[in-house]
């Protein structure tokens, strides 16, 4: 739980600064929720790698579930379409995640590798 507390806060805050992106296009005081987001987001990030998360998995993690979130959350609070074709692209996106992170369990450890 440890490494994968400060990803989730990586994703939330990515996906908060990215959301505040487009409302500052009409505000521009959302530009500072904007570097808040993503300066949070990359040092939340680092913190998991640290914690012993592998960066394809975290990096995967990170950008699928980011991706996902963003653009469900933009169809809520700015009305963006969310098509059928959109849907499948983030279920595609999220299974090749998934493939990765069962990869990196399925791989045998090796000497001298800290995972």
């Amino acid at each position: 739980m440890k490494k994968w507390l400060p990803l989730l806060v990586a994703i939330l805050l990515e996906v908060t600064g990215t959301l505040s992106l487009r409302a500052a296009l009409d505000h521009p005081a959302w530009y500072v929720l904007v570097a808040a987001g993503y300066i949070g987001s990359f040092t939340s990030l680092g913190l998991a790698l640290r914690a012993g998360l592998p960066l394809g998995v975290a990096y995967g993690i990170w950008g699928a579930v980011g991706v996902a979130l963003t653009a469900v959350l933009a169809t809520v609070f700015f009305g963006d379409a969310l098509t059928l074709v959109m849907g499948i692209g983030i279920v595609l996106v999220i299974a090749g995640v998934l493939c990765v992170e069962l990869g990196h369990k399925a791989r045998p450890a090796q000497e001298g590798n800290p995972s």
